[in-house]
């Protein structure tokens, strides 16, 4: 998919502010503020879904992760805070900058081998597999509304029927760490009390 005009200038905007708050999220001296840094950042990921045009991944992504999982973090970020967490100084930089800055590195180079279609190992696909990428954009653009509701029917009859299992166990572990988060602020609550 090319995006041109505005509609690049918009897809490299958010991508710069999600990598920012990406390096906000990992820098950021306070739990709260690293989750809340976080939110951002799948909020952005999410917009760069929307322009993509995958609608529905977007809609799962804001509420699956912000709505939820990362409510959830907030919550026992917010209940589990231990004197020790509070009193202690957190490093901002740790041994780990040389790691970072190679990892760093190699994934520009990753991504200027990807972008640039022109290089040996990334030579384009052939016309019938272009043509199979190309058809469901195709179908969005023809039928706006509609393509895009059967699209969703599509995924969630295939969600329900296909993978209920795997759907069930993670919102069983979805039960259990929000049952653990309330027990874990419950114990730490009484706990002063005691004192």
């Amino acid at each position: 998919m090319q995006l041109h005009g505005w509609e690049a200038a918009l897809f490299y905007v958010l991508a710069i502010m999600t990598l920012f708050m990406a390096v906000f999220v990992v820098t950021a001296r306070v739990a709260v503020h690293s989750a809340l840094f976080l939110i951002s950042t799948l909020v952005n990921v999410a917009l760069l879904f929307i322009l993509l045009r995958a609608e529905f991944v977007a809609g799962v992504q804001i509420l699956v992760y912000v709505g939820g999982v990362m409510v959830l973090f907030l919550f026992v970020i917010m209940l589990v805070q231990t004197r020790a967490e509070e009193e202690a100084r957190v490093r901002l930089y740790t041994g780990q900058t040389w790691p970072a800055v190679i990892i760093a590195l190699l994934l520009a180079v990753s991504f200027y081998f990807a972008m640039n279609p022109a290089q040996a190992a990334f030579r384009p696909p052939d016309a019938g597999t272009t043509a199979a990428v190309a058809e469901p954009s195709e179908r969005m653009t023809s039928g706006a509304g509609s393509s895009v509701s059967k699209d969703t029917q599509a995924v969630g009859e295939q969600l329900y029927r296909q993978a209920a299992l795997p759907f069930e166990i993670a919102s069983l572990l979805l039960l259990v760490a929000m049952v653990g988060a309330v027990l874990l602020a419950r114990g730490t609550k009484q706990e002063k009390y005691y004192e």
